[in-house]
């Protein structure tokens, strides 16, 4: 998986100046840290349907029917909900191939959670809304990781956020070859420490899916089915405590090959790690070492160890 992934942005995160103010948002995670491993493709809805920058600040209102519009917060103009609802539609429909989303909070077009709803003639508001294109997108592409230029900034998020994209490539890459069982089987088996670390309950529900796998007629209907309960599963954050359960599985396997006094360490390294006191790397460093040391088919094949690039550093500080 060297090739770039392709993951939609929204422009100003990119550091265009195309916000209201005629400013920007520049994300730094996203242009100096994940852009050597990504193929952006980015759009600033408000731009794209005409709206100039500078502009007056759109915001969304509460209407008669129990929905939210899209109107100038200065009261003139008229309101741009249609066609930033027609654009949102045709845009979306051309990003299926797209591995991730990268939107810009508290946008009335692009904030993914806890965007501010006003009363109408009033500034009365709740944060209990959706931007109408973000909206549209995880409507129409609903396995597609979304995530905020403000939640990247949390460690656990940003990394299940890169994870889910990188997982994501993979099966849109495996796709492409052309399905057969024996392909998503050999894709699920990859995945199943990951999995296990995100979410021990529905790790297990997914694995029963695979097992009825011969039970489907359509293998192109089962693998939607199986992504999106695969991203929904990823959705789960890793804990802790499923990470230790993960890494004192994996030190079984060892169990034969080292000394006591190996094992000690490594029990006490995974200890550590469970009680806050080393990061992730720490355990997972000392287990590929042993991997490489008393070699495991199983293991080998296993996308815990490295569900992306290590140099993104982002299980340093966990």
């Amino acid at each position: 998986m060297s090739e770039k992934i392709p993951v939609g942005i929204s422009a100003c995160l990119l550091g265009d100046k195309v916000r209201f103010d005629g400013g920007h948002k520049r994300c730094t995670f996203a242009t100096d840290e994940l852009a050597p491993y990504i193929h952006y493709e980015p759009a600033c809805p408000e731009m794209a349907i005409g709206l100039p920058a500078p502009r007056p600040a759109l915001r969304l209102i509460d209407t008669a029917e129990s929905k939210t519009a899209l109107a100038f917060s200065n009261g003139r103009g008229e309101p741009v909900t249609e066609k930033m609802q027609h654009y949102s539609e045709q845009r979306v429909a051309n990003l299926q191939h797209l591995c991730g989303y990268i939107v810009c909070a508290k946008s009335p077009t692009c904030g993914m959670e806890r965007v501010r709803v006003y009363q109408p003639d009033s500034n009365n508001n709740r944060k209990e809304g959706v931007g109408v294109f973000t909206r549209e997108l995880m409507r129409q592409i609903p396995w597609l990781p979304v995530e905020e230029d403000g939640r990247l900034q949390d460690a656990p998020l940003r990394e299940n956020f890169v994870e889910r994209v990188y997982t994501l490539h993979e099966f849109n890459a495996l796709w492409q070859s052309g399905l057969t069982r024996g392909k998503l089987i050999a894709f699920h088996s990859r995945y199943k420490l990951s999995l296990l670390a995100h979410s021990q309950a529905e790790y297990r529900e997914l694995g029963r899916f695979v097992a009825a796998i011969e039970s489907w007629s359509s293998l192109e209907e089962y693998a939607h089915e199986y992504r999106q309960r695969l991203m929904d599963l990823l959705k789960h954050s890793a804990t802790r405590g499923n990470h230790t359960n993960v890494l004192m599985h994996v030190q079984g396997y060892f169990r034969p090959q080292l000394s006591s006094r190996q094992r000690q360490e490594l029990a006490s390294l995974i200890d550590h790690y469970r009680q806050g006191l080393q990061p992730l790397l720490a355990p997972i460093t000392l287990l590929k070492h042993y991997m490489s040391e008393f070699p495991d088919p199983y293991l080998a094949q296993q996308r815990y160890f490295e569900p992306y690039p290590e140099a993104l550093r982002l299980r340093y500080g966990r």
